[in-house]
């Protein structure tokens, strides 16, 4: 053996090829095959080597059960004669090395944890699509091998480790987009059942049965492979595909994880960190799921309290992925957990835990939900006390500290926008198969225009089936797929906004908590009895429909199916009571904010008491007040209707003493007329209506706000009013 190292060793550069002179083909030839030699000599000899090295410290790579820092050197070094390009008769020897190293050191593979057993299927696996057929026949018998070996390991009773980090290591194959799935592919999965059908030794146990299992859970996920090639353009259906593989191995936590972090990557690559955060704090309760299941001893047991949940939780001991309920409802799938095989041989600890949570800090951070941060690291802080790691604390309670202040910058700038919402149909059996007449709400980030998304879904889906198959359906209404051309692709978009009764709006006070976990949204269509879109305010109906999405956003995915839909259609006054509150309450926001935004100020009001402009709230008092209207009526909306008009006076003479304070002097001009303005309007509201509006001059309201006249007519029930929809409500 030293003899071949000094001979290698005093090899020259003469021998390597010098591309600055001409040389015949002959030359080229020659020289290349002794380069290739002298690569295969060096990885022969480093073979050579290592085999006397194991041999010669075995006792010291045995040490706990073969995980220790030695063992890890030298398994590195096998593993990467196959992370690196060699020779066909390196590789051959490469595997037959491996195969002696398995023998030798099977505690290392089968026992404690599994990541050397794993690093060593995911290489070998790529070994098993090689373009050459003698390494696939070579890389699937030591894969055999390993199987095999495991059994025999356990008595002949399972070969779970490798079992489970095969389909593991096949899982981030295709995450990895390496390609495999292809005829070399399953061939490879041949030559293994093979081994196991030929196997006389274990002919009657019930390996080969579980070998088949295997390739054929194999070939299951590369079916699934196929679909996701299909659909590599389509960021939602991509994550869809992986969500469903995800939720497939609920019984296998390992590969769960293997999904959830392949949709993660997924959405941080189209900028969706909102969803990948989600991800990240699936993959942490469904750990922490795993561990309560197993009764691992954490350190964590110290009872913490969140602010948005009362409830008294106390982690880990025995609560789980639900002490993560009060980051996402959602959470509530890793529950679900089945106790299967694959659980058998997973080797989730207290530390893996720690970096996940870490991991979904960060991802939160990135998100810009700051407020969440706190909610993990009450489960992070007891971990911390316990081991007096006091460097680490202080590193949490700085990093609790700017996320606090940047939620309070947020507050005040008003500039955090975490997403906007549209309701997505798509109609066309022949062309969207089981999704035709499906209704998701999709999430789009930051402040998205309609007419993106629709540019979007257009181009994406014109690209799958021809542009010319493809129409998009301009009206928001209901679609009756009967009226609706079976040669063409339909999709329908409209923008939505969440909804909230009213006791979640007092529940939910700032503008965070109405924009997560949030799964109604609303959107509304006008309508008149003639027929007509659009009409005159005395004849003007609208139709509100309230969609309930199966989850809450924000999910692991960006879009969610629609679960049921309500409809609620408001008459003419109802219209005007509903749009007039809605200025009131809109009024009553900007003056309460805690840095008012002039501009936005400035055009509500212009819009408001501008003689231009104040046709609008004009128009629903003449329509609705008048002596000659109010007898076509009930009395009690007529009363509402008087009751909106006082606050709205209210509200916008508030507006008016908010902009005085806030502009600079060439605007006092500007403020003079919108003033009298308001004055001229007020005045003619206390005409139509017969008593005294009085301008400037505050009033206490007949009702608490503005959200009650709103319930009053959608018929949503509050505290004061019986359950129950009314006659125009229905159901869908």
């Amino acid at each position: 053996m030293h003899a071949r190292l000094q001979q290698l060793g005093s090899l020259d550069n003469s021998l390597t090829f010098n591309h600055s002179y001409g040389h015949s083909d002959a030359d080229v030839l020659h020289q290349s095959l002794l380069e290739a030699n002298i690569a295969t000599e060096v990885c022969l000899t480093a073979l050579d080597t290592l085999s006397l090295f194991t041999l010669a410290f075995k006792n010291q790579l045995l040490a706990d059960h073969g995980h220790n820092p030695l063992m890890k050197k030298v398994f590195d070094v096998y593993l990467c004669f196959l992370q690196k390009h060699q020779s066909e008769t390196a590789l051959k020897n490469v595997f037959t090395a491996l195969r002696s190293l398995i023998y030798k050191f099977p505690s290392t593979f089968y026992e404690g944890r599994a990541d050397m057993c794993a690093a060593l299927c995911y290489e070998i696996l790529k070994c098993c699509n090689s373009k050459l057929s003698s390494i696939r026949t070579e890389a699937s018998q030591l894969l055999y091998f390993l199987m095999r070996n495991n059994f025999d390991y356990t008595g002949k009773k399972s070969f779970v480790r490798t079992h489970l980090q095969v389909i593991i290591s096949v899982s981030q194959l295709i995450a990895d987009v390496v390609g495999i799935g292809g005829t070399r592919f399953q061939q490879s999965l041949s030559i293994i059942n093979n081994c196991a059908n030929s196997d006389r030794l274990i002919k009657h146990t019930s390996f080969s049965s579980d070998v088949k299992d295997l390739t054929k859970r194999i070939r299951t996920v590369l079916m699934a492979t196929a679909q996701m090639k299909e659909h590599e353009n389509d960021p939602e259906m991509l994550v869809d595909l992986q969500y469903s593989l995800a939720k497939s191995y609920a019984s296998t936590p390992e590969l769960r994880k293997t999904w959830l972090d392949s949709m993660a990557r997924i959405h941080v690559k189209n900028g969706d960190l909102s969803e990948a955060a989600m991800c990240y704090v699936h993959v942490t309760a469904l750990v922490a799921e795993y561990l309560t299941r197993k009764g691992k001893e954490l350190s964590c047991y110290k009872t913490v309290q969140s602010s948005r949940d009362k409830k008294i939780r106390s982690w880990g001991g025995g609560q789980g992925c639900t002490a993560f309920r009060v980051i996402t409802p959602n959470i509530d799938e890793e529950a679900s957990m089945m106790e299967d095989v694959g659980m058998q041989d997973v080797h989730f600890n207290e530390d893996v835990l720690m970096e996940l949570l870490e991991q979904c800090a960060d991802g939160l951070w990135k998100a810009e939900r700051y407020e969440l941060i706190a909610d993990i690291y009450k489960l992070i802080i007891p971990i911390y006390e316990k081991r007096r790691d006091f460097e680490r604390l202080a590193h949490l309670y700085d990093t609790l500290h700017r996320a606090y202040s940047k939620v309070t910058e947020v507050m005040h700038s008003g500039r955090r926008l975490l997403g906007t919402y549209f309701r997505v149909a798509f109609f066309g059996q022949g062309f969207f198969e089981d999704e035709d007449g499906k209704e998701y709400i999709y999430k789009e980030p930051k402040l998205t225009p309609l007419s993106e998304i629709s540019q979007r879904l257009l181009k994406l889906y014109s690209d799958k089936f021809g542009s010319e198959n493809v129409k998009m359906i301009q009206d928001s209404g209901k679609v009756n797929p009967k009226d609706l051309d079976s040669k063409y692709a339909y999709i329908q978009v409209t923008h939505v906004t969440p909804f909230f009764d009213e006791k979640e709006l007092q529940e939910r006070k700032t503008e965070f908590e109405r924009s997560h976990n949030i799964r109604r949204f609303m959107f509304e269509m006008p309508f008149t009895q003639a027929g007509k879109r659009q009409g005159g305010v005395e004849e003007q109906c609208k139709r509100r429909t309230i969609l309930t999405a199966i989850h809450c956003f924000p999910y692991v995915k960006k879009r969610i199916p629609v679960m049921y839909q309500h409809h609620t259609d408001l008459n003419p006054i109802e219209v005007a009571i509903d749009e007039m509150s809605r200025k009131v309450a809109e009024l009553r926001q900007l003056c309460s904010s805690a840095e008012v935004d002039m501009i936005k100020l400035q055009l509500k009001l212009q819009g408001s008491v501008s003689v231009q402009v104040n046709a609008g709230p004009l128009a629903y008092a003449r329509a609705f007040l008048d002596d000659t209207n109010t007898k076509r009526y009930p009395d009690n909306k007529v009363k509402l209707l008087k009751e909106v008009f006082r606050q709205f006076v209210e509200a916008c003479g508030q507006a008016l003493v908010v902009n005085e304070r806030l502009i600079k002097e060439d605007q006092l001009e500007y403020q003079e007329e919108m003033k009298a303005n308001y004055r001229e309007m007020a005045k003619e509201l206390s005409e139509i209506m017969h008593e005294q509006i009085c301008p400037l001059e505050e009033k206490a309201s007949v009702l608490p706000n503005s959200l009650h006249i709103f319930n009053a007519i959608s018929g949503t029930p509050t505290s004061t009013m019986v359950h129950g929809m009314t006659s125009s409500s229905s159901v869908v």
